[in-house]
């Protein structure tokens, strides 16, 4: 698969479909979601930012690179303790790119190791990409593999590779992420629903790559799942801008902040569907990365913010993209988040 990341920095197991599929536009793609299609089967058209919101990622690059890149050395040290110098990372396409590009880094960095890093795709409902598995099972030991993702949510993604691993013996189901607000896995930077700088952007943040797609006209038993590369956007990227920036904070000795589980991302999750009538809790995207998410790609009905974050910066750029899109912002009492996106219901478009 071609991105605008080094070969050195990651192997990405996807099969290159430009061109072959045309791109939808986010409330077409969001009323065929809502009747049934999987969104897997379509890609977006990419969300190409305005000079007020590429100005607020700037200042949320700045300003969060520090905390990001402490997170990342918590969390690498946690991935040496928990499976020794002979770590295979796998990251979790696209999101978990930049991060297990990160980690990579960081190990060599700090522990004088050169370890291989693989991107695989996964798609909540439709699994993991299992010729991915294989291919990289045939060259490691299942012991070794780290699965990497970027942060959890309420646990989807988290739960959909617990479940797909259960025929791989040997392979842990542990997903090192980032931000683990949803209090759901040990091996993370933070507890803390904190600003990834690279959530706030798409495949310009990425590598130039789209989101994972798989339908089977286009990617055969045999292959990879697919993705897109936006050949157009390379003057906009800023995959390796992000990466340098957090790789210039890198500490050897991070200290993590104790934080306290008000119960899980998921129980949270419940409430806020029960309080607002959503019957569908995949409508409800909790955590800053996920709300920057629904305001990118889909048709955002609401933005919730912790009601005692009001003040925060790290919230800057959720309430300069809501405004733009005219999505109303609500102040509500979130337990483990800073923030949280509710999908509008298609019918009501």
């Amino acid at each position: 698969m071609r991105s605008t990341y080094d070969d050195q920095d990651v192997t990405i197991l996807l099969k290159d479909i430009t061109g072959m599929v045309a791109p939808q536009s986010t409330l077409e793609r969001e009323r065929l979601i809502q009747s049934g299609k999987h969104y897997s089967e379509m890609l977006p058209i990419e969300y190409i930012p305005t000079g007020r919101y590429m100005d607020a990622y700037m200042r949320a690059l700045e300003d969060y690179s520090v905390v990001t890149a402490q997170a990342i050395g918590i969390l690498a040290d946690k991935i040496i303790a928990e499976k020794g110098k002979d770590v295979v990372l796998v990251s979790l396409a696209r999101a978990g790119i930049p991060i297990g590009i990160l980690l990579k880094r960081y190990l060599e960095w700090k522990y004088q190791i050169d370890v291989k890093h693989y991107a695989i795709s996964i798609i909540r409902g439709r699994g993991i990409d299992h010729n991915a598995m294989e291919y990289i099972l045939k060259r490691h030991k299942p012991e070794t593999l780290q699965f990497v993702d970027g942060w959890i949510g309420k646990g989807a993604i988290l739960h959909e590779l617990e479940k797909d691993l259960e025929e791989y013996e040997g392979v842990s189901k542990e997903l090192a992420v980032v931000a683990d607000p949803a209090h759901m896995t040990k091996l993370c930077g933070t507890h803390e629903d904190i600003l990834i700088p690279s959530s706030c952007l798409n495949s310009t943040v990425s590598g130039l790559i789209s989101r994972t797609f798989l339908r089977e006209d286009v990617i055969g038993p045999n292959d990879f799942h697919g993705a897109v590369y936006y050949g157009e956007l390379r003057e906009k990227d800023l995959s390796n801008q992000f990466l340098t920036t957090i790789q210039s904070n890198f500490e050897r000795d991070g200290i993590e902040k104790e934080t306290v589980s008000k119960g899980t991302g998921l129980e949270e999750v419940k409430k806020i569907a029960q309080a607002y009538e959503v019957s569908d809790i995949n409508f409800i995207k909790p955590g800053i990365g996920e709300a920057t998410r629904v305001l990118l790609r889909r048709v955002p009905w609401k933005i919730l913010i912790n009601e005692k974050e009001k003040e925060n910066e790290m919230l800057r750029h959720l309430i300069q993209l809501a405004e733009e899109k005219n999505v109303s912002i609500e102040y509500y009492p979130l337990e483990n988040y800073k923030a949280c996106g509710i999908i509008k219901k298609i019918a009501d478009v």
